[in-house]
C-alpha cells in the first residue's frame, strides 16, 4: 500500500487531504501513518487552535519532537500563550503553507479538530472590524457581572446572533457586541457580505467519527489522566511564571484542560474536582466537534474503534484514488 502512487496526481491537481475528528480520536496517529506509508513526502498542517502556542505541550497532546523530526509540521508553536490568533489568520496562513508545500512537490495534509478553522477555510470569512480591546474589556466585565444582561443586550441589537450564541459563551457574545459597537452594524449582517469560498485548492475530507461514543469517552478520560500524570499542572505553573501577562480569559488558557488547571491552582476547587471538570470539558468539546462534523458534506467517515489503523489507511488510499 503506497499513498505516494496517488500523491503526484493530488499535487498536480492541487488537491489536499483533510483529516478531521473529535479530540482523542486518533488523528495524529493516522496522519503519521499516512506520511510513513507514502513514497512522496507529506507535510502536516495543524488545524488546532491550541497547538499554535509555545510551551503548551502536555495539555494539547502536541506531536513529540521525534514526530516533528520525522514529518514536517506547520502552524505548531507559532505564538506565545499571551498572543491571539484568529480564524482569518489561520485561513491566510494555511493558504500560504499549502502553496509552498505543493511547490516543493510534497503533499499537504490538514489535520485537526478545530472545526471553526475548517469551516472558515472552506466557506470563507466575512470582513469584520479588528478587535478593540477597550470595548472588549467593557463587555467582558458586564458578562462577569451578569451573563444574562449581556445576552439581553445582544438580543436588542442582533437577535439572530443572540439566538445562536449561548449566554455562557463570553468569547462569542463579547465579539458580537464589539463588532456592533465598532461598525454600527450587526454581526449577522456583516457575515452575509463578502464571503469568499475556498478556490485555491480542493479538499479530500476524511473524518474519524466513532459510532461508540462511550469508547471515545473512555479514551478521553484515559488521555486526560495521562496528561495529569505527565505534569499538566506543572506545565501551567511554568506558564504562569514565564508569561506574567497571562490571565484566564486569554484564548490559550481557555483551552480545555488549561482552564481547569488554572482554576485549581487558583484554589477554586480540589484536585479530584479539577480532574473531573477537565474530563467533562473534554467530552463536551468532543460533542461540539462531532456536531460540526455531522454537517460536513463530501466526507468519508472512518471509525477509529471499529477499524484498525491499517484498515483506516486502506480506506484513505481508496478514497484519494477515486
Amino acid at each position: 500500500m503506497d499513498l505516494g502512487k496517488f500523491a503526484s496526481s493530488l499535487i498536480e491537481n492541487r488537491q489536499v487531504i483533510a483529516l478531521m475528528g473529535p479530540t482523542a480520536s486518533g488523528k495524529s496517529a493516522l496522519s503519521m501513518a499516512l506520511a510513513q506509508s507514502s513514497s512522496v513526502p507529506i507535510e502536516i498542517i495543524s488545524v488546532d487552535s491550541a497547538l499554535i502556542y509555545q510551551d503548551m505541550d502536555i495539555g494539547t497532546a502536541k506531536p513529540s519532537a521525534i514526530e516533528q523530526q520525522q514529518v514536517r509540521h506547520h502552524l505548531v508553536d507559532i505564538l506565545t500563550p499571551e498572543q491571539s490568533y484568529s480564524a482569518a489568520d489561520f485561513v491566510s496562513d494555511v493558504k500560504t503553507k499549502v502553496d509552498e508545500i505543493l511547490q516543493r512537490g510534497h503533499l499537504p495534509i490538514l489535520v485537526g479538530g478545530t472545526m471553526m478553522y475548517f469551516n472558515a477555510l472552506q466557506r470563507g470569512l466575512s470582513v469584520l472590524p479588528e478587535a478593540n480591546l477597550e470595548i472588549r474589556q467593557k463587555w467582558l466585565q458586564v458578562w462577569e457581572e451578569s451573563p444574562e444582561k449581556l445576552h439581553q443586550k445582544l438580543q436588542e441589537v442582533d437577535p439572530v446572533a443572540a439566538q445562536r450564541i449561548h449566554p455562557n459563551d463570553p468569547q462569542r457574545l463579547v465579539r458580537a457586541l464589539e463588532v456592533y459597537e465598532v461598525s454600527g452594524q450587526p454581526l449577522t449582517e456583516l457575515q452575509k457580505a463578502g464571503v469568499q469560498p475556498l478556490t485555491e485548492f480542493g479538499l479530500i475530507k476524511f473524518a474519524l467519527l466513532p459510532e461508540d461514543r462511550h469508547a471515545l469517552h473512555q479514551q478521553i478520560e484515559k488521555r486526560f489522566l495521562q496528561m495529569v500524570k505527565m505534569g499538566l499542572l506543572d506545565e501551567v505553573r511554568v506558564l504562569q511564571e514565564k508569561y506574567p501577562l497571562l490571565h484566564p480569559d486569554l484564548p490559550s488558557i481557555r483551552c480545555v484542560g488549561y482552564r481547569q488547571a488554572w482554576a485549581y491552582l487558583a484554589g477554586d476547587y480540589d484536585r479530584d474536582t479539577f480532574i473531573h471538570k477537565g474530563i467533562v470539558a473534554t467530552r463536551q468539546l468532543a460533542k461540539r466537534q462531532i456536531t460540526w462534523l455531522r454537517k460536513e458534506t463530501n466526507l468519508t467517515v472512518l471509525d477509529p474503534f471499529k477499524q484498525t489503523l491499517t484498515a483506516q489507511l486502506h480506506q484513505v488510499v481508496a478514497g484519494v484514488s477515486v
